[in-house]
């Protein structure tokens, strides 16, 4: 995560939760956390002992990863996601079913290059024409779109069968629906804007996922 990064955030979303060892991060770029959620195994002792007091929350449980403990104690119209896209593919993939199981926390994970978040049952989204619009499967899901150069109609996704890499905007105006939970939409970082006023006034779309509780993460 970077200062650029953590303005372009800031400007969007003004309050500064950190995960664990991310208010660290916070803390060297300038920024004080307002709270630090996480099962805090990686927090150095300094991040949290500069905290006030009341603002750091152990969520001592191993079933969930930190992120996962952060995105459903926050209560936000939507949430920005920096830092959690690095070089670990299993953190990246963990971030990514944390976004499915909590659809109805409007989280956008933000990216070197692109933003992901979970789609709700209709999303418009005001693109410019020719831009990318990646759709990834994280459960089976059926639906259907306009201003996509490959329409979705008819198409069974499945994370082990079709997925919906690098479609195309052909409209400025792209919908999409979809039948049920579980699908990623991956745009552009550039179209964060876009992303953000799409979900923004959505009403919790779809019912959170139970905790999980045979993987055990950190």
């Amino acid at each position: 995560m970077s200062g650029r990064d953590m303005a372009l955030a800031l400007r969007r979303a003004p309050v500064v939760v950190a995960v664990d060892s991310g208010a660290d991060r916070a803390r060297a770029l300038g920024q004080m956390p307002c709270a630090v959620i996480g099962d805090l195994d990686s927090i150095s002792d300094a991040a949290r002992a500069a905290m006030p007091a009341g603002t750091v929350h152990l969520l001592g449980e191993q079933e969930t990863t930190d992120f996962d403990k952060a995105l459903r104690s926050v209560a936000a119209p939507f949430v920005l996601g920096l830092g959690f896209t690095g070089a670990r593919m299993d953190h990246g993939l963990a971030v990514y079913n944390a976004l499915v199981r909590h659809p109805g926390r409007h989280c956008l994970v933000i990216g070197p290059q692109d933003v992901v978040f979970a789609a709700p049952p209709e999303l418009h989204l005001a693109l410019a024409l020719g831009d990318r619009v990646s759709l990834f499967p994280m459960a089976a899901v059926t639906g259907d779109s306009r201003g996509l150069e490959w329409p979705l109609q008819g198409i069974a996704f499945a994370p082990d069968a079709m997925i919906g890499t690098s479609n195309r905007a052909v409209a400025r105006e792209v919908t999409l629906r979809f039948d049920g939970p579980g699908m990623l939409v991956i745009l552009p970082r550039n179209r964060l804007d876009a992303a953000i006023t799409a979900l923004t006034g959505i009403s919790p779309p779809w019912p959170d996922a139970p905790a999980p509780s045979a993987v055990r993460g950190r």
